[in-house]
């Protein structure tokens, strides 16, 4: 037991590593060596878990969406939460920010994928059970809003870590919202969204947030 938990946090470890070098520098500037030096542990020890840089940028993508939020009674907050709790977190974990930069590499992304697609399914699972319970508009289609979300998002953080360094992300992302729902969520419920800049922040204080890492 003692020998699977090492292992576990050895592979923790090296992804965390790995995150903050892909973020930092992108794929095809990152190298082994960086990782390596990056976690501290020996090549057989990384070669153990991840048998390539290919491998370790997939390992960073498959973790993206394992957020651990509240439940919330409006299903539709849950979407809110979602991209809320990820602004706030963007300038706080490296493997939420190395996912952000693999997935919009034109070039990397043909080696090892995206993590958009599972951001896509995510959304879309929530988004159709609130269409279901009626909270959202009648004519939406789930998987173009989640899209829609997914793809706005994307160009927002990207903006603002060009500009701010994502300084205020969680200030434009809930911009973002506050004009997305008016044409997504019902007129009962999107009065009790909150869609706040501070609603990350206060997520994670009131609940705590699991790194996306673990």
């Amino acid at each position: 037991m003692a020998q699977q938990q090492r292992a576990v946090m050895t592979r923790r470890t090296v992804l965390e590593a790995a995150a903050t070098v892909f973020a930092e520098h992108g794929y095809t500037a990152a190298t082994v060596a960086d990782i390596l030096k990056a976690a501290g542990v020996t090549k057989g020890a990384l070669y153990f878990h991840f048998d390539s840089k290919e491998a370790l940028a997939q390992g960073v993508l498959e973790v993206q969406t394992d957020l651990k939020l509240p439940p919330q009674e409006v299903k539709l907050q849950e979407m809110v939460d979602v991209c809320m709790a990820v602004a706030h977190q963007l300038v706080r974990d490296p493997v939420l920010r190395a996912g952000a930069r693999l997935s919009s590499d034109p070039i990397g992304r043909r080696h090892y994928r995206s993590a958009w697609p599972l951001w896509v399914d995510m959304l879309t699972e929530i988004l159709t059970e609130a269409r279901q319970r009626g909270e959202t508009m009648s004519h939406i289609v789930p998987r173009d809003i989640a899209e829609m979300v997914v793809s706005a998002f994307n160009g927002v953080q990207l903006y603002a870590q060009l500009e701010t360094e994502l300084a205020d992300v969680e200030g434009r992302v809930s911009v973002l919202l506050k004009h997305l729902l008016p044409a997504i969520a019902s007129p009962a419920v999107l009065m009790q969204l909150d869609a706040e800049p501070d609603r990350g922040a206060r997520l994670v204080a009131e609940a705590g947030l699991v790194s996306a890492s673990t």
